[in-house]
């Protein structure tokens, strides 16, 4: 009986260690603000403006969840999100703009006559203009007391040297600013075991333990200490996995023949996933091809004026299974200019026509690639679609290149939106990193995010 109430009261300090880990709380109460905010700014917006005597409440469940949604797209209740960038804000304000455009199609379209919002778009317009720039400035507010709260926190890294000197020179090329501890494999664990000790007694001010993946076993005693510390908010992660938690892509190493054989795949392996994503594919091209007729029109006039030449632009690229298939684009570059002579588009090349530049920096040359989407042999989302004659060259450098195939290319993705421009093999063997995460972590939640990230990407006007 002793034993079991000890074990009790053991299990009861774990549950309450988790309940007020700090990263867990910190999101939590930006998950109450936003639907505390959501409630106080609509009634505050609907009383000025006379709408309703009766405050909204249930009203306010589809905006509030909205919101959530979108800000929980752009990592805006992660801990690990810098919030104080100008990069968070500018993501931060298309979700709060999708938000709104969302919730307006939502109440006006979707929900029958009768609803309370329905009263007034300038309530949900003027709402979500006061919400976006609020539910940012808290967030700020938030992480700047956090950070100066915990102090500089270390990452604890567990292998050998030549590992701790490619992850060391991988966290320097993601702009990760974390201090790291190297703890060598190969000098035993007594030394990992006195770091942890040192962990336990608030001595080591830690972020979190990353141990380099080995057929070595640890000592006993060492996994109970990582599963306490786990409970005090200090993770424990396989190099693998920090790759995937910290900064979203899959790690090169890792990928092996029977890599497509383990867990994930979803969009490769299951017909329902690629179904649904085939019937929203169809949708949105047709009405973006629609939508883009006037644009792409005044396009192809502007470069009809330019130069006289050809409108569109086709090249073979490589699309699912490896098969080949021409792609359409608005020209941006010289008719004289040949792209065999460089296949990657430069700083400031020449070869882009004056029209060009400016069609290549607003995306507009890539509308046309949406009657590709249409036809099946592209997806709204997926791995950039490469030339035939660069596909041949990565195949031959790159033993795992062939992995993106399992998909069909997209006009945007998630290498695009995190990596830049790539101008050769190092270039790609990143941007795959980021095309296998994808991959194997296919959801419609992903897309979203993809979809938000371009916008920023856009108008932040990155990207050649």
């Amino acid at each position: 009986m002793r034993a079991l109430s000890l074990k009790k009261s053991i299990d009861w300090k774990k549950s309450l260690t988790l309940a007020i880990n700090p990263n867990r709380r910190d999101s939590l109460v930006l998950l109450v603000l936003d639907v505390v905010s959501v409630v106080a700014v609509f009634n505050l917006i609907a009383f000025l403006r006379g709408v309703s005597a009766e405050p909204f409440l249930w009203a306010l469940i589809g905006p509030s969840s909205v919101l959530i949604i979108s800000l929980h797209l752009i990592d805006g209740y992660g801990v690990r999100a810098d919030m104080l960038s100008v990069d968070y804000a500018s993501l931060h304000l298309i979700a709060s703009f999708s938000a709104c455009v969302t919730t307006l199609i939502l109440t006006f379209v979707f929900i029958p006559a009768g609803f309370g919002l329905q009263s007034s778009r300038a309530v949900i317009l003027i709402s979500f203009g006061i919400l976006g720039p609020e539910t940012l400035i808290y967030r700020r507010y938030l992480y700047g007391r956090t950070v100066v709260s915990r102090g500089v926190r270390k990452l604890i890294f567990v292998g050998e040297v030549s590992d701790f000197e490619v992850f060391s020179a991988e966290c320097a090329r993601m702009g990760a600013h974390t201090p790291l501890l190297h703890v060598d494999s190969r000098e035993g664990y007594e030394r990992f075991s006195s770091v942890l000790d040192s962990i336990s007694k608030s001595e080591l001010q830690v972020e979190a333990i990353v141990v380099k993946e080995t057929g070595r076993e640890l000592p006993g005693e060492i996994p109970l200490k990582l599963v306490q510390l786990y409970f005090t908010g200090i993770p424990t992660y396989t190099l693998e996995i920090f790759h995937q938690v910290y900064w979203r892509k899959i790690p090169l190493y890792r990928i092996n023949p029977i890599w497509l054989f383990q867990e994930g795949f979803r969009i490769a392996r299951e017909p329902v996933f690629e179904r649904i994503k085939r019937i929203s594919d169809i949708a949105l091209s047709s009405i973006g091809l629609l939508l883009s007729a006037p644009i792409v029109g005044l396009a192809a006039l502007a470069i009809k004026f330019d130069d006289g030449g050809p409108v569109f632009f086709a090249q073979t690229r490589i699309g699912r299974h490896r098969i080949p298939f021409k792609l359409l684009k608005l020209r941006t570059m010289r008719q004289s200019s040949d792209p065999a002579s460089d296949p990657y588009t430069r700083q400031g090349d020449a070869r882009i026509t004056r029209v060009g530049r400016l069609l290549r920096t607003a995306r507009l040359d890539e509308f046309p690639q949406l009657w590709n989407v249409l036809r099946g042999q592209m997806s709204l989302i997926g791995p950039r679609a490469e030339w035939d004659r660069l596909v041949n060259e990565y195949e031959r450098e790159i033993p795992s290149y062939h992995f993106r195939h399992l998909v069909k290319p997209g006009i945007t993705g998630w290498a695009q939106v995190n990596y830049r421009y790539g101008t050769g093999v190092q270039d790609t063997l990143r941007k795959l990193e980021y095309d296998l995460y994808y991959i194997r972590n296919f959801s419609f939640m992903l897309d979203a995010s993809i979809v938000l990230k371009t916008f920023h990407v856009m108008l932040l006007q990155k990207g050649r």
